[in-house]
C-alpha cells in the first residue's frame, strides 16, 4: 500500500460527500419514513439512539471505505485514473461487492427487499461519488 499517492483532502472530502447524501437519503423528504417502516423502528426508538457514536462512526467507517478506494485507484497508472474511471470504479465496487453482499445479509436476516433496495441503493450511489471524486482529484 503505498500512501504517497493518496489525496488526503479528496479522501475527506468523499467521505463528507457520502455522509451528505446519507442524511439526504434518509430523510422524511426521501427514504427515511419507509426505511423506519421497513425496520420497525418507532419515532421514540429513534430519538433514544446515541446519535454523536452512530453519526460519529459512521463517518470514520465512511472515511476508511475512501481511503481504500483511494489506495485502489492509486494502484492504477496516474493517466489511467480520471473521473470517469473513478467513477466506474466506484459503481463496479457498489454493485458488484456492497450490494450483492447485503443482499446476502438481508436474505439471512430475512428482512424485506425495499429495505435491502433503499440501503443497497445509497450504498451503491455513495461509492459511485466517492470514485468520481477521487478518481477526478488525483
Amino acid at each position: 500500500m503505498d500512501f504517497a499517492s493518496v489525496n488526503f483532502l479528496a479522501v475527506a472530502v468523499a467521505a463528507i460527500a457520502s455522509f451528505a447524501l446519507g442524511a439526504l437519503w434518509y430523510s422524511q423528504a426521501l427514504f427515511g419514513k419507509l426505511w423506519q417502516q421497513e425496520l420497525g423502528f418507532t419515532d421514540e426508538y429513534l430519538q433514544s439512539a446515541n446519535l454523536g457514536k452512530i453519526f460519529g462512526s459512521s463517518f470514520v467507517l465512511m472515511f476508511i471505505m475512501a481511503l481504500g478506494m483511494a489506495l485502489l485507484l492509486g494502484a492504477h497508472s496516474p493517466d489511467k485514473v480520471n473521473l470517469m474511471f473513478g467513477l466506474s470504479q466506484g459503481l463496479f465496487i457498489g454493485l458488484i461487492f456492497v450490494g450483492t453482499s447485503m443482499g446476502i445479509n438481508m436474505l439471512y436476516q430475512r428482512k424485506s427487499f425495499k429495505l435491502w433496495l433503499i440501503d443497497a441503493l445509497y450504498q451503491i450511489v455513495f461509492l459511485t461519488i466517492m470514485g468520481t471524486i477521487l478518481g477526478a482529484w488525483r
